[in-house]
């Protein structure tokens, strides 16, 4: 019974990895979009392309460990470039407030995971991406994140989006 936990959880960890991972290339895709000649397009790019590694890895264990990704792809797609559209609209703040907010859910959520994780080059992989994500939170602080108009609203929402996403993609 313990394996088939030990199993679940692993299998739970690489999907939802995968798609935060997908999900956060979309938001940055819909912010390049709108902020192409803006003075954070590089930041952007730049925190973009780590994505893509982070995603390039889980995509790799999802084949490793045959996880089925989840269904909700597609959706997350839609939601992620629309998120980054609509926060890069606002302006350069709430693009930075986006990124502040996905970041600090992902760092949280990579937290726990390597508080379950067994030694290894998986948990030290996940530690590693925690560690870049809360980069990404600070360039976005440092980016004036937090002076972004409803800063605390648009924050709580954001959050609140990415822990849907993260329950309903260990589900589905």
């Amino acid at each position: 019974m313990i394996e088939k936990v030990k199993g679940n959880f692993l299998h739970q960890a690489i999907r939802v990895n995968h798609a935060g991972e997908y999900g956060a290339i979309c938001i940055y895709s819909g912010q390049k979009l709108i902020l192409k000649k803006s003075s954070i397009i590089n930041e952007i790019i730049e925190m973009e392309e780590q994505e893509k590694k982070h995603f390039h890895y889980f995509d790799e264990k999802i084949k490793e460990y045959n996880v089925r990704p989840t269904f909700l792809m597609p959706i997350w797609r839609v939601l992620g470039v629309s998120l980054g559209v609509a926060t890069a609209v606002m302006g350069k703040k709430a693009a930075m407030a986006c990124t502040a907010a996905v970041e600090e859910v992902i760092g949280e959520h990579y937290k726990e995971q390597v508080s379950h994780l067994e030694d290894g080059e998986l948990k030290d992989t996940v530690s590693k991406f925690r560690d870049e994500e809360l980069e990404h939170r600070n360039i976005a602080i440092e980016h004036d994140a937090e002076n972004a108009p409803c800063y605390s609203a648009l924050s709580l929402f954001i959050k609140t989006g990415c822990k849907v996403a993260i329950y309903l993609s260990k589900l589905i």
